[in-house]
This record gives structure tokens, sequence and C-alpha cells, in this order.
């Protein structure tokens, strides 16, 4: 070839290459009659890295870039009271009232609140001037969550709620908040809100105790394996099966036994799960006389711990609240579906011998707590 046209050639191909450059336009160099090539991002033939290309992150439903998954804390409260108890008397019968509040939350490492339930159960049962049981022994207390518009408020509201739609309003309004946020809430000496439109419009009950509660499950909370956007689920479980008439050998007894659940499930398994129960008792005489101080506060078998004194009777030498915190490790998981199927003996007691190496306790409160919080 002549060196002129050659020249022209090379001239040519030269622009050609800064033309495609200009518009952005990819060029791969062939060699050896084409046979191979050289992907963008791959290093060229003489070693040097080529262009690369950023991949775009992917976003999780936590809004954290490439499936990393923020861990937040579980925790709950639960705050008992026998005061509106009542001895019989001429005007009528006695009765025994525990009013239980419970919050569950979840809370990230900063203190911010992720997500909250708040729900209560009133459980009275009645008794009367002989130291009778006025009210069935098979009687179940539902909350007031799942009582919902049977629980009777909305007449008396002066903006038409239920106590349910009260309640998770307010768990609604303190998300995205800390503790020391809501200890700034105005409150009136009856613990109504005061200066708080978002609240005063929403919520008339009055919530000290209900903000009492959610601290307290905020300072409670501790890492179980939830992240944050994780579904929060609370349940209760509560009867006064083991209440008795009075009589001349010994008191009687209204005893509202409730077992409580809290959970957090994502993709469809529970990544958290926390059990407490409360056994909340008011004796009282076979004159229908209370002899029960109703100022005492009953604790929870996780608060009373070692004293609750199962260990003794215990085959496996564990108390209530470790062998509870030893089937919620064995449901995290585990669905709500596989819970409920979980295999049991005659007894009610796991048949599994994993589970029953760490649970000789009946299962089934704990099962019907923890499939009805996780569904």
């Amino acid at each position: 070839m002549k060196p002129k046209r050659t020249l022209a050639l090379l001239l040519c191909a030269a622009l050609l290459l800064t033309a495609l450059s200009a518009c952005g336009a990819t060029v791969v160099v062939v060699e050896g009659g084409g046979n191979a090539g050289t992907p963008t991002g791959a290093p060229d033939p003489a070693g040097e890295p080529g262009p690369t290309q950023e991949p775009e992150p992917t976003q999780e439903p936590d809004g954290q870039p490439g499936g990393e998954t923020t861990a937040v804390k579980t925790g709950l409260a639960v705050l008992p009271s026998l005061s509106a108890s009542a001895s019989a008397s001429g005007e009528g019968d006695g009765a025994a009232q525990a009013d239980i509040l419970l919050v569950a939350v979840t809370v990230d490492d900063d203190g911010v609140i992720d997500s909250c339930i708040i729900d209560s159960i009133q459980a009275k049962i009645g008794f009367n001037a002989q130291g009778a049981l006025t009210t069935p022994l098979d009687t179940t207390f539902a909350t007031k969550l799942e009582l919902g518009d049977d629980y009777g408020m909305r007449a008396a509201s002066p903006i038409g709620k239920e106590w349910n739609e009260q309640a998770n309003t307010l768990a609604g309004y303190v998300a995205g908040k800390t503790a020391d946020e809501l200890k700034g809430i105005a409150l009136d000496d009856s613990g109504h809100a005061v200066d708080e439109p978002d609240l005063t419009a929403s919520v008339t009950i009055g919530i000290s105790d209900l903000l009492e509660g959610v601290e307290a499950a905020v300072a409670n909370a501790a890492h179980l394996g939830a992240s944050k956007g994780d579904i929060l689920g609370l349940a209760a479980e509560t009867n006064m099966a083991s209440s008795k008439d009075a009589s001349s050998e010994e008191e009687g007894l209204a005893q509202a036994y409730a077992t409580f659940a809290v959970t957090t499930t994502g993709g469809g398994v529970i990544t958290s799960c926390l059990i407490d129960a409360l056994q909340a008792n008011v004796s009282f005489d076979t004159a229908g006389q209370i002899t029960t101080d109703l100022a005492s506060v009953p604790k929870t078998k996780n608060q009373l711990g070692d004293d609750y004194g199962m260990v003794a009777a215990s085959s496996i030498g564990k108390e209530w609240y470790e062998q509870a915190a030893g089937f919620c490790q064995y449901v995290t998981g585990k669905s709500a579906d596989d819970v409920a199927g979980l295999a049991v003996n005659g007894e009610g007691k796991a048949a599994d011998a994993d589970l029953a190496a760490a649970v000789t306790l009946s299962l089934g409160d704990f099962q019907a707590v923890v499939e009805k919080a996780a569904k």
C-alpha cells in the first residue's frame, strides 16, 4: 500500500474513533479475527482496567441499601392494677377487677420507637356476700382491642371514638419519637393531653398510664432478632379457671390468669418473640369482704424470676421465665402455622426432643398467644 494512502486511512480511522467517543458509544476492539472482545468493566489485553459502571443500590423496605437491615429491639410492658375491686355489701355483690395495661414496641438503638401496640384487659370476677363466685369458672376475658365496639365507649365519647381507635391513634403518634420526647407531652391533672392538636382531636381518654406503659416497654426492650420494618404483634389469653369460693377452711380466690406474647414477623416467619404471664389474685372471705391489699401491684412471672419458685418442681431444673424464653427461641424462624402445629404428647407437653429439653410446661397457652400475635 502506498504511504500517502496508508496515512489517509489512519487519519480517517482516528477521526471515526473520536466521533464515536464524543457520541458516548462503547468501542469494542476485536482482535484475532473477531473472536475476542473486551467487555465494559473488564481489563484490556494490556492489563489496564476498562471503564466501570457502578451498580444501582438495591433498596429494601427499611430503606437500607444492598439488602442490609437495621436491627431493632423488642419490648413489652405489663402494668396491672387491682384498685377497682370492691367487697360485697348490702347494695350488691363484690367484684375483683384486674386492669392490665399492655404495651409492645420495637425501638432502634437511638431510642426511636419504630412501632407500637397499646392494649388493655379488664377482668371482672364477681362474688356474693356469702363468699361464692358469681362469674362462671369457664369465663375468658378479651382485650379491649379485641372487643372493639363491644367495649362500649363510643356513646360516651365526646368525639364518638371507641377505646381501640383512640389507643391505636396514640400508638401511631408515638412511633418515630423517643421516650424523652413523650415526657414532653403536656397533660392536665386527669392525664388528658393538652396543647397537642394531633392528639386532642382524636384521643380524649386519659393517656398518662398509657405513656408510662410505652416508656416502660422501651426501657425493657432488647435485641431478640427483629429488624426495622418487621410486623409487630401483641396477644393475650386470660381466664379465671383457678378461682374458687370461700369456705370455713380457706378464703376464696378470684384469679385472673393472663398469658401475653409479643412477636415480630418478617418474610412470613417469627423474627423475635417474648412471652410473659400474670396471676392477678384477689382473696375474699365468707362474707364477701376482700382481704387483699388492693394497693399492691402483682408482678409478672418474668418479673418474679427465681422467686416464682418453679425450679424445685422442674424436671429440668429451669424456672418459668427460662422455659418461656426457651420456647421463644425455639419458635423464632417459624411461622404462626408452624407454632400451632407443634407436636405435643397426651399431657400437652412438647413431643420434640429439642423443645422438651428446654420446656416441660404444657404448651397450650404459649402456642395460643404466639400464634395469635404472629398472625
